[in-house]
């Protein structure tokens, strides 16, 4: 998990400008997390309250409750507006977004 912190870390200054080169800098003054990482930690805590025999259901309203509380936290993270309209929504159901990636949303 820590090496995908990274990566987007140090990827966030191209994701929209793909460079072809090995030749840059890490760790650029203007590198920041992304929703990527947002989502990643809001994984890693519904799988780490996971207890073995938990229904499947337990497990997605544990997902769901997560990805709420950490996309909450950081809103600006560059969802996509549908994602942004869920994480605002009291609706935990699938919203079935596509590929509707808009950058940052307010």
């Amino acid at each position: 998990m820590l090496g995908a912190i990274i990566g987007d870390i140090v990827g966030s200054i191209y994701e929209f400008d793909n460079i072809k080169t090995k030749d840059f800098e890490l760790f650029d003054r203007e590198c920041f997390f992304t929703d990527d990482t947002v989502m990643s930690v809001a994984v890693a805590e519904a799988l780490l309250d996971t207890q073995p025999g938990d229904k499947e259901e337990i497990i997605r309203n544990r997902l769901a409750a997560a990805m709420k509380k950490w996309g909450r936290e950081y809103p600006y993270a560059g969802y996509g507006g549908r994602f942004s309209r869920w994480l605002a929504s009291g609706d935990t159901a699938p919203y079935n977004s596509g590929n509707d990636r808009v950058g940052i949303t307010e």
